[in-house]
């Protein structure tokens, strides 16, 4: 049987008839960037996430690009960040002239661990970015503690985390001081293109916020700031305000395939050290759900070759790409970082999965493990 890694058309299959009619009300309306589909958007996301208000933007990437040009952040600045997560963390920073810091992970749980930010704090740290990687909550009191000592701000990084929640039962980007959320198609909240959002607490954040993704102007044609075109589609706000009252079923959808992963891989006798299986912690949504295995990438050809689909998140930590030379960093620098690279592999996690699909990834899984004992005699 053919796994996928994703399956959007299954997604779509259950509520297509309620994304055309919203898609449909903003062709008609002809109101295509923000509006009111936008500013519907930001109230329910405001009101999910606990939060005084939400400002949507035009990506994952660009909400953290904006948070940080709200907070000045520029040239001499350094912003501590992981080195095991998507490039926008690190990148969004080395775009305005700032320098990203690197801090090593917590090889539990994948984030960044609080210990090693601390011990990177220099005079010149302006804000600490952690990530909630994977669905899973940083969790932030020791972080948030450290950084309100300094008057730094503390950036969630929660683009694949949106409805997670940490260890106190906090929404996952509204426990700092701003949290940015991504809306690609593959999150557990994904419009039909790219968007993003920034939600927090403080109202002046907010507005410059807002006033930044309209290239600095306010009202019309007047600029207090040197902002950028970081405005939210009208259509992508309409398919997110359908999808966003379905996100806690997915949520629980993915928990459920989770549990059934560690029931599945015990029952097989893979949970012995061979197969690393994720901390099933309270809060974690699995926006991928991470194994670790020492012979990944034999593990994934073989996956491949039986119809399973998996990904490598992430191949090569931030602080050895060559765009980042300049950093100074070095192999070995962060062994926690650079040994999650070498292996980890996602497993498909989606909501839609049933329980045979589940069986027959264990199954395959298994089947390597078996063919690999044969062939050492």
């Amino acid at each position: 049987m053919s796994v996928p890694l994703l399956d959007l058309r299954a997604q779509y299959a259950s509520i297509s008839a309620d994304i055309d009619a919203a898609i449909a009300r903003v062709v008609e309306s002809q109101y295509f960037i923000l509006g009111p589909e936008v500013a519907g958007l930001e109230r329910e996301v405001a009101s999910y996430c606990g939060v005084d208000h939400a400002i949507g933007l035009s990506s994952g990437t660009d909400a953290l690009l904006v948070a940080l040009m709200a907070y000045d952040v520029g040239p001499g600045d350094e912003v501590i960040t992981t080195p095991f997560t998507f490039f926008a963390s690190a990148g969004t920073v080395s775009r305005l002239g700032a320098r990203p810091v690197f801090a090593d992970i917590d090889p539990s749980s994948f984030n960044i661990d609080p210990n090693a930010v601390a011990s990177a704090l220099t005079t010149r740290t302006r804000a600490i970015m952690p990530v909630h990687l994977f669905g899973r909550c940083v969790e932030l009191g020791e972080l948030v503690n450290l950084a309100r000592a300094r008057g730094l701000p503390v950036i969630e990084d929660a683009a694949q985390a949106i409805g997670a929640a940490d260890g106190a039962g906090r929404q996952a980007g509204a426990i700092a001081t701003a949290g940015c959320f991504s809306f690609f198609p593959t999150k557990n909240l994904g419009g039909f293109g790219d968007g993003g959002m920034v939600i927090t607490n403080d109202a002046e954040l907010a507005d410059r916020i807002a006033v930044l993704r309209v290239h600095g102007m306010r009202p019309k044609y007047f600029h207090e700031v040197i902002g950028g075109n970081f405005r939210l589609d009208a259509l992508q706000a309409a398919v997110l305000r359908v999808k966003l009252p379905h996100l806690d079923a997915w949520s629980a959808a993915r928990r459920r395939n989770a549990q059934r992963y560690h029931a599945l891989f015990d029952e097989a006798g893979l949970n012995d050290g061979r197969v690393r299986l994720p901390e099933d912690v309270p809060g974690h949504i699995y926006n991928q759900f991470v194994i670790r295995v020492d012979q990944r990438d034999e593990l994934r050809a073989h996956l491949s070759a039986a119809g399973i689909g998996t990904e490598v998140y992430y191949p090569l930590p931030l602080h050895l790409q060559d765009c980042f030379r300049a950093l100074g960093y070095a192999p070995g620098d962060f062994p926690h970082a650079e040994a999650a690279a070498r292996e980890v592999l996602a497993l498909p996690i989606f909501p839609e999965l049933t329980v045979h699909q589940l069986v027959e990834v264990v199954r395959a899984v298994a089947g390597f493990f078996e063919r690999t004992a044969v062939a050492r005699g």
